[in-house]
């Protein structure tokens, strides 16, 4: 084996990562890895916030289901943002990434 040789299937770190075969992680590489995730992250917390509003007035009435529709509404707003957020979202975690990772560089 070539001891330059890098894999991105290393255990407990982003896909993006890469480690080479001495088991070394590139740093750039999992600077960036968690970068990206930071920036999902913000936008998926983003989007949960938009949801919960787009939500707010549904489920008042007769057929409302009561506090349980409520608390498990949260659940599915939740779930919606980071599937939202993981399938590319809304431009927010490209934008917060690119930043974060230029304010590294700067540093």
């Amino acid at each position: 084996m070539t001891p330059g040789l890098t894999t991105s299937l290393s255990p407990g770190l982003s896909p993006a990562a890469t480690v080479t075969l001495s088991g070394k992680v590139d740093p750039t590489t999992a600077r960036a890895a968690k970068a990206k995730a930071t920036g999902q992250d913000f936008e998926a917390m983003f989007l949960n916030s938009m949801f919960q509003q787009m939500f707010s007035g549904v489920g008042e009435g007769p057929f409302s289901g009561g506090h349980g529709a409520t608390v498990w509404r949260s659940f599915l707003t939740d779930e919606y943002s980071k599937s939202f957020a993981k399938a590319g979202g809304i431009g927010i975690a490209a934008q917060v990434t690119s930043e974060l990772l230029a304010h590294q560089e700067a540093r």
